[in-house]
């Protein structure tokens, strides 16, 4: 499969980033073709300007700037998110991706009033691979709201069976250098799978 990687963390030194070279050293292990976007060593603007959310419905226009990943999301057969979730949700240059890549005419269709139309049916698998600093009981009281919105907000919008995988770290904040690296051997395993 031809996997579009994600990652999403400021700092190069991060436990996050050593989760995103095991990902893509796992998915290539597996014969899989990974696209790395990384999206602060790449500088990308998450924001929408005032003319980008006027322009949001315009399907000719509403790339600019944003052409290359919308090109890497419709190439993508299997899409792989690596971030930090932070107050139980996406960093906010991930959201930002979200606004400004996820775009009618790349992603969806609107098809009438509340109808939209799948447009990245190519994806067949999405994952997420994810710390949480809070524990895995208060992320239970909240409703996990980044799973609900890859779940229900973005799968949808890819391939009719496409199948979400979430492996989480929770208690990041107090973890132990070993807990960290079965983390990581259970992420290598479980992306070594992927089919």
């Amino acid at each position: 499969m031809h996997v579009l990687l994600i990652h999403c963390h400021p700092c190069a030194g991060s436990f996050s980033a050593s989760l995103r070279d095991a990902a893509t050293a796992a998915l290539t292990a597996s014969g899989h073709t990974v696209e790395l976007r990384d999206l602060y060593a790449e500088g990308f603007l998450p924001a929408l300007t005032p003319e980008q959310r006027r322009g949001f419905y315009d399907e000719r226009a509403n790339r600019s700037g944003v052409e290359d990943h919308a090109a890497a999301l419709g190439r993508a057969e299997a899409l792989l998110l690596v971030y930090p979730s932070w107050w139980f949700g996406l960093p906010a240059m991930l959201k930002g991706w979200l606004d400004r890549v996820w775009l009618p005419g790349v992603a969806f269709r609107l098809d009438g009033p509340g109808e939209l139309r799948p447009l990245l049916t190519r994806i067949r698998r999405i994952g997420v691979v994810t710390t949480y600093g809070s524990p895995a009981w208060r992320l239970w009281l909240v409703g996990w709201p980044d799973r609900k919105l890859i779940g229900r907000g973005l799968r949808p919008l890819c391939a009719r069976r496409c199948r979400l995988d979430w492996i989480a770290l929770t208690g990041m904040d107090n973890s132990t250098a070993a807990q960290r690296e079965r983390f990581l051997a259970k992420v290598r395993a479980r992306l070594l799978r992927w089919r």
